[in-house]
């Protein structure tokens, strides 16, 4: 997401709605339905305005008939081969129905579906009623592209015998496992084998009792065209989606850190969605009818119908109750003593400030190293003095600097990025001015986008910590930092590899496509690619760091270069910059870094461990059970393991900032959680590293400082 008011591309979006327009002025009919409505706009979008549109024929309807049944029945366990078979009419047909032809493939198959999970339901049903051998052996097939839709009834219940079995097996192991460490406790009741098999049935039927009322009274007709849209975008590049109005408006609040809601957390608990927590001073909080435990039955909006929430998941019940400000919201709650009352409260705003940037201090030798979290690129484009990520970590940088830090540590693990507008503004805090990103759309030339603030807030040893989970804005940072020699960045063998840029795009053209809140629902399209300024594309390779670290997410296969649908890796024009004067050798901070991870056991020991578990993905599953008692524990003891070694033996010297003590005094929670922040920080071995290459930075910049001063004042 950016700020279209602030970059100067607004000229070329006017073109892409002249063009989106001009397309639907030439339709040779008017869509008769919503669905029909939707999709054809959602065609057009697609058509006239994605960076690198895919030919919408029969090859692109067979691809989106397949990848809907993948979607919709992933374990293949819901339909039969014949019901595929029955449906291929539809196979070269969707591409007519995303023209303008009656949209029908998705309820025939959503019929279909419908009558199939009925009769799915009563077979897991019955076989669950029966317990199972573990003695036998056979194993079960887990990958689903192995898997093919059965043939028959007979097949199809043996394939949800197998399922079941694998699902009730590692509930029962996992029994045993608890009654055999536990059973000399004496307040321990030790249950024999035969009890513990029937409760390990049992906790797989909740489980599929919960998916199923989830399918009977959640997974509406609506809900199944919003994952056929959603497929149909998501073929186009993986990050050009489909949001329905309120999945649209979860999204914003999400970016803005704020929304209006009651103030209270929810949990998903024994199929029952439950107040976890309250925010002090919020609408809840307030009311004093609403209390931690209670279970919430049914949300009424205003004069309408309440809403039960029987078969809703925890996301499903927070858009329920998330609206306008001002507007009562009703809660049917069963409280803790068993009686139902119906409380109504008015939604207020709800500002999500654990999620801003926050920073703290790290000792580290003779060294004071100041460390900022930043979990997101967030801004609220809503209101000029929303938040800011760019502004708050100005903030922070401000406070580190009185703190009189002599380096930072940026943390952008696991940030999956934001605006582009503030990235670029992020950067520049950092930077004398020049570029820092490059973008193109599919036909014009690349645009630059700049830092034109001489001023830089920050000029002293800076460290930039990425992994696998930093994607898009944070790749931007990372590499304009590193482009710039500005500092190093440290992490993964690469970050996520997403180099796109999307807009928020409205599907009413009524009220026009910049008005992204639609009623019809929104499109995030992709218009551009990111390109760095030394030329190449952030896009599928993502950012390689200076300093690599063993990483226990290594092995999973879930970067942009691993989905088949990411646009390809290219590379433009370098973008001319001045490269900073950093007063340090990259390669002997690399090499110092290299000769402390060479003795690292515990690094060490990660590699050696993601490298097994990366062979343990693609296999099936024995059904005995000593085989899958002994395979599971190795794999368990291996992720144990590494969660351990993650940790530091002797924990880092870590502090708040003064000013930050107390930071969350008004919500004894909040303050709970940011002590609990700075204590995790101590024994992260990820940030021990980043602080020590810090520190390297910091000692060599002094040494050629210290040179420069001797050698001025030596005579001629």
């Amino acid at each position: 997401m950016t700020n279209v008011k602030k970059l100067p591309i607004v000229a070329m979006m006017l073109l892409v709605a002249a063009m989106f327009f001009a397309g639907s002025v030439k339709t040779e009919f008017d869509p008769p339905g919503k669905y029909e409505k939707i999709l054809h706009n959602v065609t057009d979008m697609l058509k006239e305005a994605h960076y690198s549109p895919k030919m919408i024929d029969d090859s692109f309807s067979k691809k989106i008939f397949h990848k809907y049944f993948e979607v919709l029945d992933p374990n293949k366990n819901i339909f039969l081969k014949g019901d595929i078979d029955a449906l291929r009419k539809y196979e070269f047909r969707i591409d007519d129905e995303m023209k303008g032809a009656d949209v029908e493939f998705f309820k025939a198959a959503g019929q279909l579906f419908n009558k199939r999970m009925e009769e799915a339901a009563l077979m897991y049903k019955d076989i669950l009623s029966k317990p199972f051998s573990y003695l036998i052996d056979e194993s079960f097939q887990g990958d689903p592209d192995k898997i093919k839709f059965a043939a028959s009834d007979a097949e199809k219940k043996e394939s949800w015998r197998k399922w079941l079995k694998y699902q009730s097996l590692d509930r029962y192991v996992d029994l045993i496992d608890t009654r055999d460490k536990n059973k000399d406790r004496p307040d321990f009741k030790v249950k024999p084998d035969e009890e513990l098999e029937v409760e390990a049935r049992e906790k797989v039927s909740k489980v599929l009792d919960r998916t199923f009322e989830r399918y009977r009274f959640k997974f509406t007709e609506d809900d199944k065209f919003n994952l056929f849209v959603s497929i149909i975008t998501n073929a186009m590049d993986p990050h050009t989606e489909f949001f329905p109005p309120v999945d649209k408006r979860y999204f914003d609040e999400q970016m803005s850190g704020r929304f209006f809601g009651i103030g209270a957390s929810l949990v998903y608990d024994e199929g029952n969605i439950k107040i976890n927590t309250l925010i002090a001073g919020s609408p809840a909080w307030k009311s004093g009818e609403v209390q931690v435990g209670d279970i919430i039955l049914k949300v009424g909006q205003d004069k309408e119908e309440p809403t039960e929430l029987t078969g809703y998941v925890v996301e499903d019940a927070v858009k329920l109750i998330r609206g306008k400000k001002g507007t009562p919201v009703k809660l049917t709650l069963k409280k803790q003593d068993g009686t139902v009352k119906v409380v109504t409260l008015v939604r207020d705003e709800i500002v999500q400030d654990e999620s801003f940037a926050r920073s703290a201090i790290i000792n580290n030798g003779g060294s004071r190293i100041g460390y900022i979290y930043l979990p997101e690129f967030y801004a609220d484009f809503d209101r000029p003095n929303g938040a800011r990520c760019y502004i708050d970590v100005a903030k922070e940088i401000v406070k580190l600097k009185e703190d009189k830090v002599d380096g930072i540590v940026m943390d952008l693990r696991n940030n999956g990025g934001g605006s582009l507008y503030d990235v670029v503004q992020m950067v520049g805090l950092f930077i004398d001015k020049g570029p820092i990103v490059q973008v193109k759309d599919r036909d014009g030339k690349p645009n630059i986008l700049e830092d034109k603030n001489r001023e830089v807030l920050y000029d002293g040893p800076l460290t930039v910590m990425v992994n696998e989970f930093s994607a898009s804005a944070s790749e931007i940072f990372a590499a304009a930092i590193q482009d710039y020699g500005r500092g190093v960045v440290i992490g993964s063998t690469s970050t996520y590899g997403k180099g796109t840029v999307q807009r928020n795009l409205g599907l009413d053209p009524e009220s026009g496509f910049l008005n992204s809140n639609s009623d019809l629902g929104t499109i995030k399209l992709t218009l551009q690619k990111f390109y760095r300024v030394n030329g190449g594309s952030t896009q599928l390779r993502g950012v390689a760091p200076d300093i690599v670290l063993p990483d226990n997410y290594e092995y999973l296969k879930f970067r942009e270069k691993d989905d088949p649908d990411a646009l390809p890796w290219d590379e433009i024009k370098k973008a001319p910059i001045n490269t900073w004067r950093s007063g340090y050798e990259l390669a002997t901070i690399q090499k110092l870094s290299d000769t402390r991870l060479q003795t690292n056991v515990a690094f060490k020991m990660i590699k050696e461990n993601t490298d097994w578990l990366a062979k343990q993905n693609d296999r099936e599953y024995s059904l005995n059970f000593e085989k899958y008692q002994k395979e599971r524990k190795a794999i368990s003891a291996t992720i144990k393991q590494i969660e351990l070694l993650k940790k530091l033996e002797n924990e880092m010297d870590v502090i708040s900032l003064p000013q930050d003590a107390n930071r969350f005094s008004y919500d004894k929670g909040k303050q709970d959680r940011f002590d609990q922040w700075i204590k995790n920080l101590s024994k992260d071995i990820y940030i021990d590293q980043a602080a020590k290459v810090t520190a390297d930075m910091v000692v060599q910049r002094n040494l050629v400082q210290n040179k420069q001063q001797t050698e001025a004042k030596q005579p001629f």
